[in-house]
């Protein structure tokens, strides 16, 4: 019976409602797919209107599926090597995050934000355990650099919004994150993706991103 193939190997939702007779909740597309041009669109647009501010559309396990202006300004200000990288090569903000020239050696309040992201990322791989590997990465970088006490330890927000803060050859750059998602989505690819906008901080950072981007 269908009920014994289900045991047999875990499936997806869709594949469980197809196999049991029924319709599939969710369509399931590639983002290049013809019937997605309008949102291909619309997130282009999103994009571009946030320049010269950073934005990044990411899937659901961080992977980056393309940066505006301001976003690969800021990824290659903080790590000259990513101009090395070939053009269109996978990149995932988790790797870059426990790589030892990644984000982390670049940002100045390390012990104040680091806690706090590994604490939200663990949450998160509790559900998506196709992250857990990468978050323990960033949690053996973290613990090397800041101790386990410290790397674990819960730190009550000072501010209304996490905000990070990174050294450049331009100086100190500051910034808080959003993220955008799709309202109802009825595709499962849709469903996994989220744009993540930064926003300055403070008027220097502001200044800069206007001057250099």
């Amino acid at each position: 019976s269908w009920l014994n193939e289900l045991e047999a190997a875990p499936m997806t939702c869709n594949e469980t409602m197809l196999l049991a007779g029924y319709a599939p909740i969710y369509s399931q597309s590639n983002l290049d797919a013809p019937e997605l041009n309008q949102v291909r669109r619309s997130l282009q647009e999103l994009l571009s209107a946030h320049d010269p501010v950073p934005a990044m559309i990411l899937d659901e396990s961080w992977n980056v599926l393309q940066f505006n202006r301001g976003g690969l300004w800021l990824a290659v200000t903080l790590m000259p090597w990513l101009q090395e990288v070939e053009e269109g090569g996978d990149l995932n903000i988790l790797d870059l995050l426990s790589h030892p020239q990644g984000f982390v050696p670049a940002i100045q309040n390390l012990e104040e934000v680091g806690p706090i992201m590994l604490s939200i990322l663990k949450k998160e791989a509790t559900v998506k355990p196709t992250i857990a590997k990468r978050v323990e990465d960033f949690e053996r970088l973290l613990c090397d650099r800041l101790g386990q006490d410290i790397a674990h330890r819960s730190l009550p927000m000072n501010t209304p919004v996490m905000t990070t803060r990174y050294g450049t050859k331009y100086g100190e750059l500051s910034f808080f994150s959003m993220f955008t998602t799709f309202g109802n989505p009825q595709d499962i690819t849709l469903a996994s993706l989220r744009v993540e906008h930064l926003f300055p901080a403070d008027e220097f950072t502001s200044k800069i991103l206007n001057t250099k981007v």
